[in-house]
């Protein structure tokens, strides 16, 4: 967590300035320099939007997992490694069926696409798997509203 407290820190300071400059350019009336200052502060407002949208996603996936652990339901990652440490494909890919039949069984549960996300991240789908997560971030943001 320090980690991405200081990395967003250094951005933040990044977006401070690029903010900066632009305001800059759109500030001197010349209507060249406006409209490169208006395109350059999209940037530091899509940055912010992200990096405001991967802290909500943390936030959440950290009270999903402390619902799960209350309830002694976090993911078990007991599958087997190569001695460099790397989870065994063939065993993730068996695995994996486990928790795509779960999901296909209950689509809005929050908990079968948490374990699915994990089960990707295992089968090194990273992509998949942070879809899966944002999906039952979602869920479980819905279930605690209602």
């Amino acid at each position: 967590m320090v980690g991405a407290v200081l990395v967003t820190l250094l951005l933040a300071l990044y977006v401070w300035q690029v903010a900066g400059r632009a305001a800059a350019l759109v500030g001197t009336g010349e209507p060249v320099a406006m409209v490169i200052g208006a395109g350059v502060l999209v940037l530091p407002l899509l940055v912010v939007g992200l990096v405001g949208r991967e802290f909500l996603l943390a936030g959440t996936v950290q009270g999903m997992a402390d619902d799960l652990a209350a309830r002694d339901r976090l993911p078990v990652d007991d599958l087997p490694r190569s001695p460099g440490g790397r989870i065994d494909r063939e065993a993730a890919d068996a695995a994996f069926g486990r928790y795509r039949d779960a999901v296909d069984a209950d689509p809005q549960s929050w908990e079968a696409w948490y374990h699915l996300a994990f089960a990707y991240d295992a089968a090194r789908d990273r992509r998949r798997a942070r879809e899966a997560l944002r999906k039952a971030a979602a869920l479980y943001r819905a279930r605690r509203r209602g």
